[in-house]
């Protein structure tokens, strides 16, 4: 007796696109979540910050924003900026590569043969990172599953696979490369919607052919044409359900032609911002990383004037006064950024629920080194900004050098996700910090 597949054959449909019926129920759009959505993204930007135009100088919430900040000053109510945070784990690697490796994973760096700076050389991260452990969590539950669970967005990370390039992993020696093709993420996201509309032409083809053929069979292949058409028709209405999910958060524009060069990186880090706005409305995934470079990162700000690279100029002492406004000004680019990312969720309204996305978003943002000329660990400049985790947010807060493992286990924990310990064990002693 002749299959599904042998009958679509018949009607002259090319071979490529059976997969594509025959495992149509992979378009669906997911179903809604019951519970209010939770969304963590974590952004990155290298070399340290400049102190003393970064951290303000009051505690509470009537703190002062120094330079760097000020892009985000509409959002200070928003905002938690967190003073006396360290990164205390030793070993292998020079401090830019632990400070990358170790920022989301509390875990030390495997030996290995990457040799950095005057320390020993290194290997990846011997833990999984915040965002993966995150994403594990709400994909092992149906109300919190999303299509890609996670997603890793980058702008102009080196092609290069090494500690220094390397924020995420999905567990120790197992790193995640970012995505920093815009052109490239869009067809992660997206592609599937190309695949959709083939489809549809593709059944609009069959239902005609069924036609024809109803006219011509006999009663013995009458059974196996009614099921057929029922077949096309239940793929016609799940292909309607999905164009109906689409239409209501359309597929970015992104401007064509844009290559992966120094000086785009401007216009690359707000398409790559767009795509994960948008991510998120459609709910492919509630967590996402950002990397603009990577650790010792050097692209050469030119659209700001300034010619040398930042790695190099973020080594000069403190007394140079001329390259530390220069780094400031760099450091106010990265939180320029941050305040864009902030505004496209603060003024998007949550799809499906109440207020915006930016009401049930966490922004962290982070670096892999406290200051870069002395390449200290001490004092990470990390801030987190929105309201999904349901913190006591509008707070500038002062920290007794605490272990950022213990931050690191406060955000699993606003997520419900209430690990005991994140990363090495000794440095979660006190729990998590209490952020509510």
């Amino acid at each position: 007796m002749n299959t599904r597949r042998d009958f679509l054959k018949q009607l002259g449909l090319a071979s490529a696109t059976l997969p594509f019926i025959s495992n149509l129920s992979a378009f669906a759009a997911s179903s809604a979540a019951t519970t209010r959505k939770q969304r963590l993204v974590i952004m990155f930007s290298p070399n340290g910050t400049v102190p003393w135009d970064f951290w303000p100088e009051k505690e509470g919430r009537d703190f002062d924003i120094k330079p760097i900040l000020k892009p985000m000053e509409a959002f200070q109510d928003r905002m938690l900026v967190m003073h006396g945070i360290c990164d205390k784990l030793q070993g292998d690697g020079d401090r830019h590569m632990r400070g990358m490796g170790c920022m989301l994973t509390g875990a030390e760096l495997f030996p290995g043969n990457v040799q950095g700076g005057s320390d020993t050389p290194a290997g990846w991260a011997s833990g999984i990172s915040l965002d993966q452990e995150l994403k594990n969590y709400l994909q092992s539950k149906e109300e919190t599953r999303t299509r890609f669970g996670s997603l890793e967005f980058g702008v102009m990370v080196p092609d290069r696979a090494d500690t220094w390039t390397r924020m995420s992993y999905a567990g120790g020696n197992r790193p995640i490369a970012p995505i920093d093709n815009p052109y490239q993420m869009f067809q992660k996201l997206y592609g599937q919607m190309k695949d959709r509309e083939h489809l549809s032409s593709v059944l609009d083809d069959v239902q005609e052919d069924l036609q024809r053929l109803s006219k011509i069979i006999g009663k013995e292949d009458r059974q196996l044409l009614d099921e057929h058409t029922q077949f096309v028709r239940a793929m016609e209405q799940q292909l309607q359900q999905d164009r109906s999910a689409d239409l209501d958060h359309a597929m970015p524009e992104l401007e064509p032609g844009i290559k992966e060069e120094n000086d785009n990186i401007p216009q690359i880090t707000k398409m790559q911002t767009e795509l994960l706005v948008n991510s998120f409305m459609n709910d492919f995934a509630r967590v996402a990383t950002f990397q603009i470079t990577n650790s010792v990162g050097n692209p050469k700000m030119s659209w700001l004037g300034i010619e040398e690279t930042h790695h190099t100029l973020s080594h000069e002492p403190d007394s140079n006064k001329e390259a530390h406004e220069k780094l400031t000004k760099i450091n106010t680019w990265y939180s320029e950024q941050l305040a864009y990312l902030t505004k496209r969720l603060a003024e998007t309204p949550e799809p499906g629920g109440e207020g915006s996305m930016l009401d049930n978003t966490l922004i962290l943002w982070g670096n892999e080194l406290g200051q870069g000329n002395s390449h200290t660990l001490d004092n990470i400049p990390f801030v987190m900004v929105g309201n999904g985790l349901g913190f006591d947010m509008g707070r500038s807060l002062k920290f007794d050098k605490v272990a950022h493992n213990r931050l690191l286990m406060s955000i699993a924990h606003g997520f419900g996700h209430h690990v005991e310990t994140f990363g090495k064990q000794e440095f979660c002693e006190g729990g998590a910090l209490s952020l509510t």
